[in-house]
């Protein structure tokens, strides 16, 4: 069967193609060897540049010239190669010495790769598709969304709402503050995630730079590694490892996405519920069915979907960050296979922001809905009633709040304050306490 959007096996690659294309950019087979042979020819000019060899300009120019301009011809080449030697990075050495015969550089073939392993290529090549994914795509991506909740929650800010603990009618809050929670947690987890650094290893076959040291034992390799991973690749190398990086930070990484996901799939459903309640209604589009046999339905799908996405790239960062960080030894391939899985969440969590978008694009405030339910509650003003009454020095101030409201469904403003009426309180107090309100009884909160 021909490979096409519904053909293919996974939702990122079938139905949600149009959206996640783009990734194929750090995420795809060619991705990953268009940064290999990126990093193949920053390690080759480096080395130049260190006075190893010298590059013809035209050599150099061509070099540069292949990484710049590399295209999907040029990873066909290199993955028929792997089919003979059965090592992909061993394909790219080969494909790059070939470039060199094209470009009078043949008499420098042999420092292409020279005294590396393959995994000082991947554990290179694979953080910085990372980092140019999480610059470039992730953190836009839940920046803007922050930045979308606190925009509304400013807009919202005075908009008077009951607030529910254990579901239950409790003390008065405003919808901008409960939106400002969460816009208020993803700021502090971003803040977070942009601590952790982007960590390579380079360093040999078992991290201790043998090759590079018996052929040039006085030179300082480690020197050497540390400036050209740091200046020429924009990472932190990690100075002692075995054939692999530790991935302790790539863990990280998917644990801080994973909890930014968590507290996003708790934004999703308090507004599916506050849609639930009508506080929302939603915007219609021409054409569109809820349901295909309630006509009537406006189904609140989008956070529907951001929740199920978000929910398995949870699931996946959870394996990633557990299972990376554990090697038999020197190595073991397991962390091969699963490497190449890195793009998944990463791309169910984009495709969770673009729902969460859209549904917010959606959303109408239904103002008389959040004022009929404050007037409905007038029993959640007993909380301020009878803590003015402690104030005041009133015997047993909570107890008669607690007979009076207590699993009673028909507390309203007359029954408010009749009873205020009957304290023995001065008409002062009497005034301040009848000037409550579930609609002004919001607590004080800092400028957004």
């Amino acid at each position: 069967m021909e490979l096409n959007t519904l053909t293919a096996i996974s939702p990122i690659d079938g139905r949600y193609r149009r959206q996640l294309a783009h990734l194929g950019n750090y995420f795809s087979e060619y991705a990953l060897v268009k940064y290999r042979v990126r990093v193949e020819v920053e390690y080759f000019l480096y080395l130049a540049a260190k006075k190893f060899f010298t590059v013809p300009a035209a050599t150099r120019k061509h070099l540069l010239r292949v990484v710049e301009q590399f295209s999907q011809e040029d990873a066909l080449r290199i993955k028929a190669t792997e089919k003979v030697t059965n090592h992909d990075v061993k394909a790219v050495e080969y494909f790059l010495k070939e470039e060199l015969d094209k470009c009078d550089g043949g008499a420098l073939k042999e420092w292409i790769h020279f005294g590396l392993t393959s995994q000082d290529i991947n554990n290179t090549a694979i953080p910085l598709l990372w980092k140019d994914a999480i610059e470039h795509e992730y953190l836009p991506g839940v920046l803007n969304l922050q930045h979308a909740l606190y925009q509304l929650a400013k807009q919202w800010q005075h908009i008077p709402m009951l607030a529910r603990t254990h579901g239950q009618p409790a003390s008065p809050t405003t919808l901008g503050k409960e939106i400002m929670v969460f816009a208020e947690r993803l700021d502090a987890q971003i803040q977070l995630f942009s601590y952790i650094p982007f960590t390579a290893k380079f360093g040999g076959a078992t991290g201790n730079f043998n090759a590079h040291h018996v052929a040039f034992p006085k030179y300082n390799w480690i020197k050497f590694a540390d400036t050209f991973c740091e200046d020429r690749l924009g990472l932190q190398r990690q100075r002692f490892t075995t054939q692999i990086e530790h991935y302790d930070c790539l863990a990280a990484h998917f644990d801080a996405i994973k909890r930014i996901n968590t507290i996003i799939t708790d934004f999703c459903r308090d507004i599916w519920t506050y849609i639930s309640m009508d506080y929302f209604t939603q915007k219609t589009k021409k054409g569109e069915i809820g349901s295909s046999a309630m006509p009537h339905k406006v189904n609140p799908i989008d956070f529907e979907n951001a929740e199920g996405n978000l929910g398995i790239a949870n699931a996946l960062l959870e394996y990633l960050s557990a299972k990376l960080p554990v090697s038999r030894l020197q190595r073991d391939l397991t962390d091969s296979t699963v490497l190449r899985n890195i793009g998944v969440p990463m791309a169910h969590t984009l495709l969770a922001l673009l729902s969460v978008e859209k549904g917010l694009s959606k959303l109408v405030l239904n103002g008389a809905k959040l004022k009929a339910d404050l007037e409905h509650n007038w029993a959640v003003v007993a909380e301020a009633i009878q803590t003015i009454l402690r104030r005041e020095n009133y015997p047993q101030p909570y107890e008669a709040l607690k007979a009076l409201t207590r699993g009673k469904e028909d507390i309203n403003q007359k029954t408010i304050h009749h009873f205020i009426q009957g304290l023995k309180v001065s008409a002062a107090i009497k005034k301040e306490l009848k000037a409550i309100t579930p609609s002004n009884y919001t607590g004080c909160l800092p400028d957004f």
